[in-house]
């Protein structure tokens, strides 16, 4: 997906993480600002990023008592209320009656397996992902068995445009 050698901008895989980066600024949970940004025909048609459900207090105000708590990195995960940015993407998506099946989405970490199985039943074909969360074989595994093309976003290099 790179650009010809005069061409300055980014590729389109860069542009639409670094849009990603910036949602992710949004994100209210108070462990980790993740971001999803979902595209069809190079077309960004919804994003996500991580926090509480519409109408709840935002987790950085102190509406997730596990996110506020000292608990361990990846423990009580069953008590915590926030969302992944997927599932806020997709969510999203669903409220606003905007249609997934086809598009691509950018996430700046991979997706769990919770969120794997909406990408999946949502009809998103490919996951381009920055950093690795929990990227556990049977996610993997998954996402393969449905068809759905997984790639680790490569960052690329810009050449400066002569003047």
């Amino acid at each position: 997906m790179s650009n010809p050698p005069h061409d300055n901008r980014p590729d389109w895989d860069t542009y639409f993480m670094e849009i990603a980066t910036v949602v992710g600024l949004r994100g209210n949970c108070l462990r980790r600002k993740v971001a999803a940004v979902v595209v069809s025909d190079h077309r960004i048609i919804c994003t996500g990023y991580n926090g509480t459900p519409r109408g709840v207090k935002n987790c950085c105000d102190g509406g997730c008592a596990r996110c506020a708590s000292d608990a361990p990195s990846g423990s009580g995960l069953a008590e915590c209320i926030c969302s992944h940015a997927e599932e806020n993407a997709i969510t999203q998506a669903a409220y606003h009656g905007i249609r997934l099946k086809g598009a691509t989405i950018y996430v700046t970490i991979s997706p769990c397996l919770m969120c794997a199985k909406m990408i999946i039943n949502a009809g998103i074909v490919e996951v381009v992902y920055g950093g690795d969360y929990v990227f556990t074989e049977q996610t993997r595994s998954l996402l393969a068995a449905a068809g759905v093309k997984c790639r680790r976003y490569q960052t690329s290099t810009l050449v400066p445009r002569k003047n």
